[in-house]
């Protein structure tokens, strides 16, 4: 199963992982952009937050209005620690964690990224 990167009908950007058999998102999860004083920040919340605090859940793909080409290595680490509680390494390969990327081992509160470098290809 492959992590997708979508924007629904409702206009609300979610990621999940894709279930071909059922042809939809399950263990799906909301992206909220945050505007803050130090620049953008990223949060992904369950899409049922604040009723559900796990992520969970089913969309079928018939609700997507688009679908991004590609999935930034950052966003998907850190859909997979919100889904699983474990904080990915930055020693795993292919992590792409240095220069204070959304998984990085910064000691600040507030996890400030550059958004434009989530969707520049590697």
């Amino acid at each position: 199963m492959s992590v997708k990167f979508v924007k629904l009908v409702t206009g609300e950007t979610v990621i999940g992982t894709y279930n071909p058999e059922k042809n939809g998102l399950e263990d799906v999860a909301q992206i909220q952009v945050i505007p803050g004083s130090a620049g953008i920040q990223i949060a992904i919340l369950p899409y049922g937050f604040p009723f559900e605090e796990k992520i969970t859940g089913f969309i079928s793909m018939d609700k997507v209005v688009y679908e991004f080409s590609h999935v930034p290595q950052d966003l998907e680490n850190k859909y997979y620690e919100a889904k699983s509680n474990i904080r990915i390494s930055s020693t795993m390969p292919n992590a792409n964690l240095e220069n204070g990327g959304l998984g990085s081992q910064n000691t600040n509160q507030e996890k400030v990224i550059d958004i434009e470098s989530l969707f520049r290809k590697s």
